[in-house]
């Protein structure tokens, strides 16, 4: 079976200390793991606010994580994010070669590199 490019961004309830939150993310990143999912990228964008309140909470912790997986194996886990009631929110989306690409530059830090043109132009 082909694996397909996916990334999910999940948030998690604010009132999780910040081991518990760790355990959850990690709970999720071994679930890929062990369905022979290819972890690519994970980050913590940490504790954010909402754009409107969910479940009477106005901010949230957000993680994401980019991966290739079968795709039988995106159903699973968001079955596992409905079950867990850490979970406020999770999206999960393919991603096509032109997506891919720019996940690479901005893993990379293309977009926040200045050059030194761009510095004398400034001074």
């Amino acid at each position: 079976m082909e694996l397909r490019n996916y990334e999910t961004v999940f948030i998690l309830t604010p009132v999780l200390s910040d081991t518990q939150m760790k355990e959850t993310a990690e709970k999720f990143k071994q679930l890929l793991i062990n369905n022979k999912a290819e972890f690519v990228n994970e980050e913590n964008w940490g504790l954010k606010k909402l754009a409107y309140p969910i479940q009477h909470k106005s901010t949230g912790f957000y993680q994401f994580f980019e991966f290739k997986a079968a795709p039988t194996l995106v159903a699973t886990l968001e079955t596992e994010f409905k079950r867990d009631e850490k979970v406020l929110r999770f999206l999960t989306t393919v991603l096509d070669k032109h997506a891919v690409a720019y996940n690479q530059k901005r893993k990379k830090g293309d977009f926040k590199k200045v050059t030194e043109k761009q510095e004398e132009k400034v001074s």
